[in-house]
């Protein structure tokens, strides 16, 4: 059997979790200003399969790269990384 090719994986923070099976994470990346060398946070937000819907809004989930599941879902869940502190 071929191996399959590397996807890849992220890691983000779960924003909603409203849908059947499927979580928003938003991903934040660093990205230097060419003018002034400063470093801004840009986001960008991923829709996600979530079989279990066993994420909650505030965890911290890897996703990684996935067939097309539906019009926008293209990444599924593959680990909670840290479940969100309830306060």
């Amino acid at each position: 059997m071929k191996k399959r090719g590397s996807r890849r994986t992220l890691i983000g923070m779960v924003v909603s979790d409203k849908m059947d099976k499927t979580v928003v994470v938003r991903v934040e990346r660093l990205v230097q200003d060419p003018r002034y060398k400063k470093y801004v946070r840009r986001y960008s937000r991923f829709m996600c399969h979530d079989e279990s819907n066993d994420c909650a809004v505030g965890d911290q989930v890897q996703i990684i790269e996935h067939r097309p599941l539906s019009k926008r879902k293209r990444w599924k869940v593959q680990a909670t990384v840290a479940k969100a502190t309830v306060v």
